[in-house]
Order: structure tokens, then C-alpha cells, then sequence
């Protein structure tokens, strides 16, 4: 059996595109194996998922578990920088070390780096076992939220390597554009960030689970509580459209300060935050919603050319959405009619998208057969074919026999 070594710089908990192109090849007929970090206590160091794809994760130890103790002990050394950041870059030396090992002992016929932290130890483990090398840039990392300081290393690692995998995947038709004419490649194959198709029946669990006693209208952002997101200003907002309440879906950096705000703002009572959920709970939270909101604002090209997890998520669960006016976004907003457009960073707009779609119930139940129309189509279903494709060519196979 043709073996695949998947390699992510995250535990592979919650990384919803991985384990779809895992399982999608572990069907085809490939041996799936994806190489994860592990953090003791948290993660296993090795198991088989139900559909057989094997998850192996590198412990981050020694110097992590010393690292974090001192970073602990000592905030003042790792806000300065000096000995902690020398501790980090060691640290992730000793991990991609023992990822780059393992994948290459592992003598996969094919080695899928996901994201651009990754491409370099997969190249690597490629050249030393002889395997056929994938990259998946699942971002626009170059102009990314947060990776300012990494943009000329990402240009670099990406100029150099691009053109010597075997394949490139990316997300949308503008990223896969952008890699076209930056590094002088073929056009790397687009796999949007699409759910698989479920039936998602409206649910009361948001309602429940938050005891929500007005019968308002739920509006849902679900995703990374990050930078750039257009969340504090969704708050500013949710404060001028009364009748509505507003539930904030997932984590991340902003949790606390979002929080803060909104009891600022005096929103205790319709505004609502509940934690990261597991993947297989996520259809029935969004699709206790009745519109689903993604306000991401112009801070950086990789925003610019999304279209991102939640606006398939909302497609599939049958919500209306209100969604910036990007170029990607707005291809599948208005080639499937599902809801308003906005300006990125107009409040004005904002609150008269939401306004408007709360006060015509009609009009929602428009959008919302519609998106029940789009699912048909925007699901990971219908573009898992492109993927096997790829590795059938790369495997020397058949396209009918796996």
C-alpha cells in the first residue's frame, strides 16, 4: 500500500483541512500517516483514527517543558527576548529534528507539508528517503496577520522550495494566482476550505446552552477570536442593533480583551462566548444560529484573498450570511445569493447589513434556501476527486484503480 506522511506544526486536534485530505486518501486506497507535535499530558504520542489514517506525534521536550517552567518563573527574560528566544529557537530545532527523522525512517512515497512551517523539514525528509514532495499553503503567509516579522524568511523558504515539490495545493484562486506569479510556477491547485455535506436541521442547542430567554433573532461568528477579524467592531455594532443576540464561537488571543469589552459596552446580556468545540459538535452550534457573520477586515493580502472555513460552515448549516466584500467572498456570496455584502471596516454598513436582515424575516428564509441550494455544491465532497487525482498521478496510478 502506497504510504503518505502528512506533516503538521500543530497536535492535530482540531485541524479540520488535514484530517479531511487525511481521510479522503486513507479511502482512496493510500496508508495515511500524519506526523503532529505532542504535548504530554494533552496528546498521545501515537493512534489510529476511526477511518485507520495513524496519527505519530513529536514530543516537544527536553527544552520545551524547561522553557515554559522559565518563562513562568521569569516573564521579565522572555519579554526581553535574549535567553528565552535562544531557548525557542532551539527548542523548535530539537522538534523539527525528530519530525524530520521520523518521516524520513517512515519511507513514505509522498510527503504533504501542511503550511509553510513545515516545508522546509518535509523537503528535507523528502531529499533524505527519496519520497515525492506536496506543499499545501494553507495561507498567504508573505502578507499574514501576525507573521510581519517572518515575511522576508516565508518569501525565501517559499521562492526556493515551491519549485521543486511535485505539487502545490492552496485555498482559493487568488492565492493560487499569487504563487503563480511570485515564484514563476504552474498554478498550484485550489482545495477551498470546505466542510463535508451534512444535514444540519435548525437546532435550539445555542439557545439552550446559554439559556437565551428572548426569542431574538441568534447572529454567529464562529473561528479564531484573532486580530483582524473585525470582532471589536462587530461589538461596537452588536451595542447600536438591539433585538439580536451575538454568540462568539471558538478562542484565541482576543478572548479576555473581547470579553472586557463587551462588559464595557454594557452586553453582558446579548453578547455570548462559548470555548472551542470538537469538530463533530460544530454543525449543530451553527446551525442553532440564524445568521452567520464574517466582518474580517483589509489587514493583509492573506485576508484579502480569503474565503475561509466559516462562510462554507454557514453555507452548509443553511444560514444567511453578512460577509466583507472581498474578492473571493464575494464570488460565492453572490454567485449563490446567500446574503449581504459589506465594505471591510464600515460600521455604517455593518449595522445597516444587519439591521436590515434582522427586520425582514423574509428575506432571511430567502438566503437561507438558498444556502441550502449552495450546500449542494460547496461541500468537501465534491472537490475530494481533484485531490486523489493528484496523488494517483504522483503514485503512477490509474485514475480508476487505486
Amino acid at each position: 500500500m502506497t504510504r503518505i506522511a502528512m506533516l503538521v506544526w500543530n497536535e492535530f486536534r482540531n485541524d479540520a483541512r488535514v484530517l479531511k485530505q487525511a481521510q479522503t486518501l486513507q479511502s482512496a486506497g493510500y496508508l495515511v500517516t500524519v506526523f503532529a507535535l505532542h504535548t504530554p499530558g494533552v496528546t498521545r504520542s501515537k493512534e489510529t483514527l476511526m477511518d485507520g489514517t495513524r496519527v505519530v506525534r513529536v514530543a516537544r521536550r527536553p527544552l520545551w517543558r524547561w522553557r515554559r517552567v522559565k518563562a513562568q518563573q521569569s516573564p521579565s527574560a522572555s519579554a526581553a527576548g535574549n535567553p528565552m528566544t535562544v531557548l525557542r529557537v532551539v527548542a523548535r530545532l530539537w522538534i523539527h529534528i525528530g519530525l524530520i527523522a521520523r518521516i524520513a525512517g517512515h519511507r513514505a512515497t509522498v510527503i504533504h507539508a501542511h503550511d509553510v512551517n513545515t516545508l522546509p523539514s518535509a523537503w528535507l525528509a523528502a531529499r533524505l528517503s527519496g519520497a515525492k514532495l506536496v506543499y499545501d499553503a494553507h495561507e498567504l503567509s508573505t502578507s499574514r496577520e501576525g507573521y510581519g516579522r517572518y515575511r522576508k524568511w516565508v518569501a525565501l523558504i517559499e521562492r526556493t522550495l515551491m519549485p521543486r515539490t511535485d505539487g502545490n495545493i492552496t485555498t482559493t484562486e487568488t492565492r493560487a494566482k499569487f504563487f503563480a506569479r511570485a515564484y514563476a510556477i504552474a498554478r498550484p491547485q485550489v482545495l477551498q476550505n470546505r466542510p463535508r455535506f451534512s444535514n444540519s436541521p435548525p437546532t435550539q442547542r445555542i439557545r439552550n446552552e446559554l439559556g437565551l430567554l428572548q426569542p431574538w433573532p441568534i447572529i454567529v461568528y464562529q473561528g479564531g477570536l484573532q486580530q483582524g477579524r473585525g470582532l471589536e467592531r462587530l461589538l461596537r455594532v452588536a451595542a447600536r442593533v438591539p433585538d439580536a443576540y451575538f454568540v462568539l464561537i471558538g478562542g484565541g488571543k482576543l478572548c479576555v480583551p473581547l470579553m472586557t469589552l463587551c462588559n464595557e459596552l454594557g452586553l453582558a446580556e446579548r453578547v455570548h462566548f462559548i470555548p472551542v468545540v470538537p469538530l463533530a459538535d460544530l454543525p449543530s452550534y451553527t446551525a442553532s444560529a440564524d445568521i452567520g457573520v464574517q466582518p474580517i477586515e483589509n489587514t493583509c493580502l492573506n485576508h484579502f484573498t480569503t474565503d475561509s472555513n466559516k462562510l462554507f460552515e454557514y453555507v452548509i448549516a443553511g444560514l444567511p450570511v453578512i460577509a466583507t466584500d472581498f474578492p473571493e467572498i464575494r464570488r460565492i456570496v453572490r454567485a449563490h445569493d446567500i446574503g449581504l455584502l459589506v465594505p471591510a471596516g464600515d460600521d455604517v454598513q455593518l449595522q445597516t447589513a444587519l439591521t436590515r436582515l434582522l427586520g425582514d424575516p423574509a428575506l432571511r428564509r430567502r438566503y437561507a434556501g438558498n444556502t441550502l441550494i449552495a450546500a449542494r455544491y460547496l461541500n468537501w465532497e465534491q472537490q475530494e476527486a481533484e485531490l486523489v487525482g493528484l496523488y494517483h498521478r504522483l503514485a503512477g496510478k490509474d485514475q480508476g484503480h487505486p
